[in-house]
C-alpha cells in the first residue's frame, strides 16, 4: 500500500494520535481480535470450492486453537467470521456455528451491495440477522435486542466511495444503529478513499443522514460517558512501518500471504492500536477463505501470530486476552461503564444465542442478491 495515496486523509488524525500519546501512562491490559471477511463464494468460486474453502477451516482451525498460546485467562484464541449476506449457505453456517457454539469462534455480518436502495438494505440485514440467530443459534440478545457486529464489503461504509458506488445510502450509519449493530469494524482501509480521518481511535460516529462518510468525524469514547453518537468505531491499527525496506510502508492490520504475522509488526500493532485509558485493544483483519491467505494462515501463521503478540504483551508486563469482537466490544463498554473488563469477559458466554420471540418466517429471506 502507498503511504503517499490519499494520505491527506489519514497523515493529519495520525501525527495528531502519535502526539497525543507521548506522555500516556504505561498499559496494563492487551485484548486482540481476529475480524476475517469471510468469504467462501470469492472470485466467484462455485458451491464445491466453496464448501471445500469453509470445510479447510473447519478441520484447522480447532486444532489450531487448541495447541496455540493461551491468554492471561487460560483461553484459547478466538477468531471472529464476518460472514456476507449475500452468500449465505446453511450448510457453511452450521459449521462455523459448531465451532462458536465450542468456544473458539463467532461469526458477524459482512454485506456488499451497489446502490440497491434503502428497503432492499433494511430486508436484506433484518432477514439475514434473525436467519443466523434462529437457525444457527448465532448473534446475541443484549439491552432487549439482538445485536451483531459490521464490516461493509469493499470498504464503502456510510456512501464512502465516489457517485455512492458499492453502498448508496447516506444514511447508512442510523440505519445500522437501528437494526441493532453494536459496533463498527470496518476500518481501517489503508490506502483507499473511504478510510476515515480518524485514526487509532475508539470513538463514536454522529450520522449525518444527507451526506456521505459521516464516519469521518466523531467523539472519542471516554470513562463515565453515555453514547455519544449514532454507531460505536472500532477501528484497527494504522501507521508506518519503518523495518525491512529504504522506505516506510504503510502498517493497517491485514494478515496476508504477502505480509505475515512478525515479532516487528506485533510490536508495531501495540504502539498503534487504540487505546482506552490504559487497555489496547488490537483488531487485524484478514480474508481467510482465499488460498493464498488460508494457507499461510492455517500452516503456522495464527500460532505464530499468537505468539508474538503474547511474547510483545509480556515484554510490556502487559495482560494479554484472545478475544472475538463481541468480547472487545464488552471490554470497551465495561471500561466506559467504569467497570472491570475482565469479570465482564466471564459472563461472555451467557449473551450467546438468547431467544428471541419468533418472527414471521415469511419474511426471512437472506439470499437476495445485490453484491458490489
Amino acid at each position: 500500500m502507498s503511504i503517499t495515496r490519499h494520505s491527506e486523509i489519514w497523515l493529519p488524525g495520525y501525527l495528531e494520535d502519535r502526539l497525543r500519546r507521548i506522555g500516556s501512562s504505561s498499559p496494563k491490559r492487551v485484548w486482540l481480535a481476529i475480524a476475517d471477511h469471510y468469504e467462501p463464494y470469492w472470485n466467484g468460486a462455485d458451491d464445491a470450492t466453496a464448501r471445500e474453502r469453509v470445510q479447510r477451516w473447519r478441520k484447522a482451525w480447532p486444532e489450531i486453537a487448541a495447541r496455540s498460546v493461551k491468554d492471561s485467562a487460560g483461553r484459547s484464541p478466538k477468531y471472529t467470521f464476518f460472514y456476507p449476506q449475500e452468500e449465505y449457505r446453511e450448510e457453511l453456517l452450521d459449521q462455523l456455528a459448531e465451532m462458536t457454539q465450542s468456544g473458539i469462534a463467532d461469526v458477524e455480518i459482512h454485506i456488499h451491495h451497489d446502490r440497491e436502495g434503502r428497503q432492499n438494505f433494511i430486508d436484506r440485514m433484518s432477514s439475514f440477522r434473525e436467519v443466523l440467530h434462529r437457525q444457527h443459534g448465532l448473534l446475541r440478545s443484549h439491552d432487549g435486542s439482538l445485536k451483531f457486529g459490521f464490516i461493509h464489503g469493499n470498504w464503502a461504509l456510510d456512501n464512502s466511495l465516489a457517485n455512492g458506488y458499492r453502498c448508496g445510502l447516506n444514511d447508512e450509519i442510523t440505519l445500522l444503529s437501528q437494526l441493532g449493530c453494536y459496533a463498527d469494524f470496518t476500518m481501517p482501509s489503508g490506502d483507499s478513499p473511504t478510510q476515515s480521518r480518524i485514526v487509532n481511535t475508539i470513538y463514536w460516529c454522529k450520522d449525518d443522514p444527507n451526506r456521505p462518510k459521516s464516519y469521518d468525524r466523531g467523539a472519542a469514547i471516554k470513562a463515565g460517558d453515555g453514547r455519544e453518537g449514532d454507531l460505536l468505531m472500532i477501528p484497527g491499527p494504522l501507521g508506518l512501518r519503518w523495518r525491512g525496506r529504504w522506505q516506510p510502508r504503510m502498517e493497517h492490520g491485514e494478515l496476508a500471504s504477502y505480509d505475515p504475522a512478525t515479532a516487528y509488526r506485533a510490536k508495531r500493532w501495540l504502539d498503534l492500536a487504540p487505546r482506552f485509558g490504559q487497555d489496547i485493544f488490537v483488531k487485524l483483519f484478514t480474508h481467510g477463505t482465499q488460498e493464498r491467505h488460508s494457507q499461510l494462515l492455517l500452516a503456522k501463521g495464527l500460532e505464530q501470530l499468537f505468539t508474538y503478540v503474547a511474547d510483545e504483551a509480556r515484554r510490556r508486563h502487559c495482560e494479554f486476552y484472545f478475544v472475538s469482537t463481541w468480547e472487545m466490544f464488552l471490554a470497551i463498554d465495561a471500561l466506559r461503564r467504569e467497570a472491570d473488563p475482565v469479570r465482564q469477559l466471564k459472563f461472555c458466554p451467557t449473551e450467546i444465542a438468547t431467544p428471541l420471540p419468533t418472527p414471521d418466517s415469511s419474511k426471512l429471506n437472506p439470499n437476495i442478491s445485490g453484491r458490489g
